[in-house]
């Protein structure tokens, strides 16, 4: 009866050492010296015995070898013999330990033994001390997989040490390949899963897969990808996404390569393709496989696609299949050296990827299929997942850019300009806005407001806020009243709907401000001199709040100063908080100032850039919208005002007036055009007025001239019938103006049309 593993045999009685198992059983040794070397061999036999019975577990394998060992040596000197052995085992196991593997504790083969294994497998190879890792014949180096090729072999340098190329002769060595296998497709989705657009996807697949499982990789995607559940339109058509192959290395490409000096689209032996050849990103140059591929409906590559299942190429529906993909005019390799796996996402194939091997390395496996398989699969998630991400993004980038306006208005004596950053790539929408609205005597409304949150809902409420904003500004009512509106409008959409804002109105004619707060960060103002200072403005609370009262401000606005307003996604962030953020914002415009000079102000566009200049790293918490204004105001020289009685003498006093002024500023040129239009706007003003009407004309770019009056009533332009004795009043100024229209007020409205100056180009 065979005595248990691990059980000690009773040592002879006059004290003589009992031989050992194994090969070292027939092994004479005297001495020390003999000991120690039968006990390291004798546990490196019983690691492999017990490999083979446990499926390779590296635990086990080290608990039995050490129960062999103690069974063996019953005796003291026979124990420390042991000890020496496993210092040795450390020893070798130091130098031979692949570095994916760092928990590894069971013994390396001796060398008498990786000999052998490379003299019945063929495989080659030496271990390499830089980082080198051996796959078979293919020498991989840095990023492109060293570690995914330790994962894939154990053993550097044995024959064993490629997935799909090694020796099957011990049980332990299968056993310990499929753990192989199952760690390197671990390793690979992880690679895979790593990406986030489709590129780092399609990349991480070809990285993952080159040379560790194959020579080379085609990967092909539809063209265009469907997003969602779009139905393709027309045929379907693959395009060759990216290929990847092995480095042309001088060891790769030796006197009995294949393919080791030919041109781009060479054969190699027996006519099959030259992998050396393929380029490291593609496609570009010239490739040996087609670039597109239209699939024909019943064709053997639709029935491959359809299958889902990878196939070899040798097989049935496969040999007709690759030719189609790669291009009738490029090789086909012979044997299970390709594999061609279908990329199918939620709903329907996208894609194809190809898998090659060269003619001096083994053929694919049936379990390479199954690899092949869960690689495909992870990969054509991944890029389903990016391409509903893109398509998000896509979403999110329009929705933000509908919400802010496309470009900026230009009023008369104001310059504007405006940024906008998101808070993050991923957070590409938010809650900041802002805006800048015409307003009826030639002044303007300034917005800039922040809603709590980077979402699409956030971002929907701004937008929501925006408008309403633009609605208020319209009926040209108080900057309190306007934030009353919004903060009643903010509790309609929601109890929890939160918002600051700040609204401005800047009157170019008085140069005066009138700005109103409600919970949002103060305003800058720079000097013409180069001073800046905060505005002191009642900070109010927030929009969304309710039952708050609203206070406005009315401070002097200067010629040559200019106003930042911004977010708090500027002044604020993880790292410092908000007043001194606003601090180093007033420095920054000072310094900014003193660089440019005392006597004139910085350019408006690199003033907001030299602003966003100021984030540092850590900065980025929030989105961030800016919206400056320089005040150049209208002189009091270039405007005229008058009252005039709802009298039927109102028009004939109109004109007079309108022909002094153009007198005295030197446009008698457009003295007929001005008294005929300014005579049908008042003699239409007096019909509905009951207080005074007011006139006033603006000298600018363009002369410009206001109508008011105390009815709400808007003018319509309509065409007057043949009989009809009036109503061609608004038509002539529609035909004679540069621009005309008319605003409702809070105390009536105003008629206002344009003419262009003489002489002077149209800046509209």
């Amino acid at each position: 009866m065979p005595r248990p593993r691990g059980e000690g045999v009773p040592a002879p009685q006059d004290g003589t050492p009992r031989p050992a198992r194994g090969r070292a059983r027939g092994t004479a040794a005297s001495g020390a010296a003999g000991r120690r070397g039968r006990d390291a061999e004798a546990a490196r036999n019983a690691v492999r015995d017990s490999a083979a019975a446990a499926g390779g577990s590296r635990r086990r394998d080290g608990e039995a070898a050490r129960n062999a060992a103690h069974g063996e040596d019953g005796h003291g000197e026979d124990a420390a013999g042991l000890s020496a052995g496993r210092a040795h085992e450390a020893r070798g196991g130091a130098q031979d330990r692949p570095a994916a593997v760092p928990d590894a504790s069971r013994p390396r083969e001796d060398a008498d033994a990786v000999a052998a294994g490379q003299g019945a497998g063929g495989g080659e190879g030496p271990d390499a001390d830089d980082g080198t890792a051996y796959v078979g014949r293919a020498a991989v180096g840095g990023e492109g997989g060293a570690s995914d090729a330790q994962l894939y072999g154990q053993g550097a340098g044995t024959a064993d040490g490629v997935l799909g190329g090694g020796l099957q002769g011990a049980d332990g060595g299968v056993a310990r390949r499929e753990g192989d296998r199952l760690r390197f497709v671990g390793a690979a989705t992880r690679r895979i899963a790593r990406g986030i657009d489709l590129d780092e996807i399609v990349l991480g697949l070809c990285r993952a897969t080159v040379p560790t499982f194959s020579d080379a990789i085609l990967v092909y995607l539809r063209d265009p990808l469907p997003v969602g559940d779009e139905r393709p339109v027309g045929p379907v058509v693959l395009r060759l996404r990216r290929t990847d192959r092995l480095r042309p290395i001088d060891d790769l490409t030796g006197p009995d390569s294949a393919g080791a000096a030919g041109a781009p689209g060479a054969t190699g032996t027996g006519g099959e393709l030259d992998f050396s050849q393929l380029p490291l990103v593609g496609p570009q140059g010239d490739l040996p496989a087609a670039e597109l591929c239209e699939i024909r409906p019943g064709g053997a590559l639709a029935e491959v696609l359809r299958g889902v299942r990878p196939v070899f190429g040798s097989a049935a529906g496969a040999k007709d299949a690759l030719p189609e993909l790669l291009g009738a005019e490029h090789p086909v390799p012979r044997g299970q050296r390709a594999i061609l796996a279908p990329l199918r996402g939620r709903r329907r194939v996208i894609g194809s990827a190809v898998f090659l091997r060269s003619p001096e390395r083994p053929a694919f496996e049936q379990n390479d299929l199954l690899v092949a398989a869960q690689l495909a699969t992870h990969t054509a998630l991944g890029i389903d997942k990016a391409v509903l991400y893109g398509r998000e993004a896509y979403i999110a980038d329009e929705l933000q850019r509908t919400m802010l306006p496309d470009s900026l208005p230009q009023p008369t004596g104001v310059r504007l300009a405006s940024r906008y950053l998101p808070a993050a790539e991923t957070a590409r929408v938010g809650g900041d806005w802002y805006d800048a609205i015409p307003l009826p005597g030639s002044r303007v409304a300034l917005v800039v407001g922040d809603v709590m949150g980077h979402s699409m809902t956030s971002a929907a409420i701004m937008g929501q806020l925006r408008t309403t904003a633009q609605t208020l500004a319209q009926l040209d009512l108080p900057p309190a009243e306007v934030l009353h509106h919004l903060d009643e409008q903010a509790q309609r959409l929601g109890s929890d709907r939160m918002a600051t804002c700040l609204y401005a109105v800047y009157d170019p004619v008085s140069h005066r401000i009138t700005i109103a707060n409600a919970g949002h960060p103060p305003p800058v103002l720079l000097h013409l001199g180069g001073r800046a200072e905060v505005l002191r403005v009642p900070p109010g609370a927030p929009i969304g709040v309710g039952g708050v009262d609203f206070e406005a401000v009315e401070l002097d606005a200067p010629a040559g100063a200019t106003l930042l307003l911004y977010t708090d996604g500027l002044v604020e962030s993880r790292l410092r908080d908000v007043w001194t953020g606003i601090e180093q914002l007033r420095e920054r415009l000072a310094t900014t100032a003193q660089l440019t000079g005392l006597d004139h102000p910085p350019p408006l566009e690199a003033l907001c850039d030299d602003v966003l200049d100021m984030l540092g790293p850590g900065d980025r918490d929030d989105d961030i919208a800016l919206l400056a204004a320089r005040f150049d105001g209208i002189a009091p020289s270039d405007v005229a005002y008058w009252f005039l009685d709802p009298e039927e003498t109102a028009p004939g006093r109109a004109r007079r007036f309108a022909r002094r002024a153009l007198t005295r500023w030197g446009l008698e040129e457009l003295q007929d055009s001005l008294e005929l239009l300014v005579s049908e706007v008042v003699t239409n003003a007096v019909r509905y007025a009951e207080r005074p009407v007011t006139l006033r004309l603006l000298r600018t770019d363009v002369l410009r001239c206001e109508v008011g009056d105390d009815s709400p009533q808007l003018p319509r332009q309509r065409r007057a019938r043949d009989t009809d004795e009036g109503g061609r009043g608004l038509f002539l100024v529609n035909r004679m103006a540069r621009r005309w229209g008319a605003t409702r007020l809070s105390s009536g409205k105003v008629v206002w049309f344009e003419l262009p100056l003489p002489g002077a180009h149209d800046r509209r």
